[in-house]
């Protein structure tokens, strides 16, 4: 399973910026959006791994009912060391990028799918980073 943590300090900036108007942006540049990675570890205790057909069921029935305004997945090779045994695991694994609108919703939206992830395929955790940008769609 992979498991990342959520950088104390990503998450201090998220709750310092989150909220429009907290940050400009440069004329052409765009409105202030929160940029997430989404980190989803494909190895499922007690069993193999996710497979393409569950992974775009999920996507079709949680993450795009979430992000409905757009999203980016591709696959990655990742790894994680276990607290426990201090052994390093690699696996596969899916990352998803999106910038959403800086504003609390967006942090909801994206918890939803992370809880959602992590029960149906009993992960102890998605792993994510956050970054504020500038965008436009």
């Amino acid at each position: 399973m992979l498991k990342a943590v959520c950088i104390g300090g990503v998450i201090a900036s998220l709750f310092g910026c989150a909220g429009a108007g907290t940050r400009s942006c440069a004329p052409g540049y765009g409105q202030p959006v929160l940029v997430f990675d989404l980190f989803f570890g494909k190895a499922i205790p007690g069993r193999g791994d996710l497979t393409e057909r569950e992974w775009l069921q999920f996507l079709d029935d949680t993450i795009a009912v979430n992000l409905p305004n757009g999203f980016t997945v591709f696959d990655a090779a990742g790894g994680w060391m276990d607290p426990v045994t201090r052994r390093t695991t690699r696996e596969a694994a899916k990352v998803l990028l999106t910038a959403l609108p800086d504003a609390p919703a967006s942090l909801e939206a994206v918890d939803r799918v992370r809880s959602a992830y992590q029960i149906r395929f009993r992960q102890q955790l998605v792993g994510m980073t956050v970054d504020p940008e500038c965008g436009s769609f």
